[in-house]
């Protein structure tokens, strides 16, 4: 599979303004092409990418062989770059085919609940001709490197599209692991008052295959009380590691924050405080790529070839039970989809692939296969039935790895053979219920029959 990664690079050589008219040119020429493309769209439609950049510049381009193009943007953008024009031509088509599928799916429902007896009160999707889209800067055309830190690049200045010397900041590019992935074309980016360059790299990487009884994993339980537990482990169920995330300062200090948001808005309504949710956003930001990072060195430690996370979608809380506003509060500001999206796009550059399972009760059982299990108040502490008390979430991620190798294991098997495994381990027959201690019995009955996992 192909891989690709971005490293951001700030221009140290030019202010906040020396390169706006280089972004305010290209996204007006970006709106003129929308508009072209979509007052022709039943002729580019269907064709592919060449074809169409190729139809389009017939239309606008004019040229020796096409003295008189149908709408005249050579006149409104002189000199405009060749490069830099199919590159406005192949985002402007994208724009315009997303907004005709959205319309085709807004009708398809209008029909439907107009069909129905109701209302529509979904507003139809608009085409905006105003993008905040940043131009990619082909090399040779546009960009040409002089060194490690310094590049040309072809600007407007001065009415006029001319080369110019760019300093940028290249410590990102030392301290990455590039040396064997491919350079693309780099994009001259804004971001607040700040220029960077950005440059894409990719690299086809190959994920391991490795068989299932030689496998070692991590299984990550990621919660609200601690980010993220992890634990390493073998097929047959030993445990060989443990791992508590957390970021204990960020999380005060953002609960801190959106103490004072929520007394703002209590004291004047309705209010943005664009500055506290930059700083929100920040710590969540900063709480998803620690917990990622700490995820993927724990399991670089043991050489883990799989790591297995739950599948955890939109959760609610019910209706009733005490603290649900605190806990629906908590669970807005969770980024568990965050953190398991960064760290498949670490795992997969390390050849490493991710594997989800069932979340049901993984957290309610014990994973000694004794039960359920009691909470403490803090929800950090379980209770086993024969008395033991044990971290919850620890115990969690022992039953999110057992749940994998179980489902890995029995796959291959024909439904005879499932049968008879059930009978010895009663457990298997439901998968809401396996446990650390089905997986052991597992292995124990297999052992028993003289059958090895695939």
């Amino acid at each position: 599979m192909e891989q690709t990664k971005t490293i951001k690079n700030k221009i140290l050589s030019h202010g906040s303004t020396a390169l706006e008219p280089t972004l305010l040119i290209y996204r007006d020429a970006l709106g003129f092409i929308i508009e072209v493309i979509e007052k022709e769209y039943s002729l580019l439609e269907g064709l592919r990418t060449k074809k169409m950049t190729t139809a389009v510049e017939k239309f606008i381009h004019r040229t020796k062989n096409n003295p008189t193009p149908k709408y005249d943007f050579t006149s409104n953008f002189y000199k405009f770059p060749s490069y830099l024009r199919r590159s406005a031509i192949s985002r402007g088509f994208s724009i315009v085919k997303s907004y005709r599928a959205n319309l085709r799916n807004w009708e398809v429902e209008k029909s439907q609940i107009l069909g129905e007896g109701k209302v529509l009160k979904k507003k139809p999707p608009v085409l905006s001709v105003e993008h905040d889209a940043f131009p990619v800067l082909y090399k040779g055309n546009m960009f040409n490197r002089l060194s490690t830190d310094q590049a040309e690049v072809k600007v407007y200045k001065n009415n006029d599209w001319a080369w110019e010397t760019i300093t940028f900041n290249d410590k990102n590019l030392k301290n990455r692991r590039i040396m064997d992935w491919k350079e693309n074309n780099p994009t001259l980016v804004k971001v607040g008052k700040k220029y960077f360059i950005n440059f894409s790299y990719t690299k086809e990487i190959k994920l391991n295959k490795t068989k299932v009884i030689d496998q070692t994993i991590v299984s990550v339980d990621l919660g609200l009380t601690n980010s993220a537990v992890c634990s390493a482990m073998y097929s047959d169920g030993t445990v060989i590691g443990r791992k508590f995330i957390n970021q204990p300062i960020e999380k005060d200090r953002m609960n801190t924050l959106l103490g004072k948001l929520k007394k703002a808005q209590r004291n004047s309504g309705f209010i943005e405080a664009p500055n506290y949710w930059k700083k929100i956003n920040g710590l969540k930001n900063h709480i998803k790529v620690n917990t990622a990072s700490e995820v993927i060195k724990f399991a670089e430690t043991y050489n883990a070839d799989i790591i297995v996370f739950e599948y955890l979608g939109k959760m609610r809380v019910p209706k009733g039970i005490f603290g649900a506003k605190k806990l629906r509060h908590k669970l807005h500001h969770w980024c568990k989809l965050g953190i398991q999206s960064k760290v498949e796009e670490m795992a997969h550059y390390r050849q490493m692939r991710i594997r989800r399972i069932n979340p049901k009760y993984t957290s309610k059982l014990a994973f000694d296969g004794s039960g359920k299990v009691k909470r403490n108040d803090k929800k950090d502490l379980a209770t086993f039935k024969s008395g033991k008390v044990y971290h919850a979430d620890l115990s969690a991620s022992y039953n999110i790895g057992a749940r994998y190798f179980i489902r890995e294991i029995i796959k291959p098997f024909s439904e005879k053979k499932r049968l008879l495994l059930e009978a010895k381990v009663p457990s298997l027959a439901a998968r809401t219920r396996l446990t650390l201690a089905s997986l052991i019995s597992l292995h124990q009955a297999l052992r028993t029959n003289g059958a090895k996992p695939a």
